[in-house]
């Protein structure tokens, strides 16, 4: 169940996108690991916090409120996706890669301005071997698109799901599922972004989200109503 919410949700998002864009212009094996551990990370997060929740809130409440956040996603995906037009994907590319042209030109005017300026002192040299050390170990493409994923996915819809799920089934589980469609996702993305950009209606992929979220919403329900019976 993880694995498909995070699937329907993902594909054609932001972070999708980004991945795709970082992996047109730079090795796909260092975008892919970047991504990847972003996402792994927030993944962590969310199921901890879900995990955390059923302490504060009964287990049986938690089910109702998974309930009624799904049925909540699955209409507002509904309606996003009648709205749609049907070429948001190129769209969101686009834009997306406009900002990333932007936040590059901006690194480039910095970095011109403070090149020239040379400081000898002792905490100086400590600063830029230790700048060193860390381009060294991360490269500024695997910075640049691990902070970019992390930041696109905090307060994402996938993210509040996996707290919901997290919360009311198996954390183990739900991490594992959730980790495992990230993976697949941010795959694709670095594989055939560009491709995919082009090929898939994502408001096709929208409607089939909202109904999956819908169904997840029923199932949880009933299951709850079937322990109270």
């Amino acid at each position: 169940m993880s694995t498909m919410m995070i699937g329907v949700s993902e594909l054609g998002d932001k972070t999708f996108f980004i991945a795709a864009i970082m992996a047109m212009k730079n090795s796909r094996f260092i975008v892919f690991s970047a991504a990847f551990c972003s996402l792994i990370l927030m993944s962590v997060l969310s199921a901890a916090l879900g995990y955390a929740l059923p302490n504060l809130i009964p287990r049986e409440y938690m089910n109702y409120l998974a309930s009624l956040l799904f049925l909540c996603f699955g209409i507002k995906m509904g309606f996003e996706g009648y709205n749609m037009s049907g070429e948001e994907a190129e769209h969101e590319m686009e834009e997306i890669s406009e900002e990333l042209l932007e936040k590059d030109e901006i690194e480039r005017i910095e970095s011109a301005e403070t090149g020239g300026v040379a400081d000898e002192t002792n905490n100086s040299s400590f600063k830029e071997g230790l700048v060193n050390l860390c381009q060294f170990i991360f490269s500024p493409v695997f910075v640049q698109t691990f902070i970019l994923t992390f930041l696109a996915e905090w307060g994402d819809r996938s993210q509040i799901a996996t707290i919901a799920l997290a919360a009311a089934q198996n954390v183990y589980l739900v991490t594992m599922g959730v980790i495992i469609g990230h993976g697949f996702c941010t795959c694709l993305a670095v594989v055939g972004g560009k491709f995919l950009a082009a090929k898939i209606s994502v408001k096709t992929v929208t409607i089939i989200g909202s109904i999956l979220f819908i169904a997840f919403s029923i199932i949880y329900f009933y299951e709850e109503m079937t322990k109270i019976n």
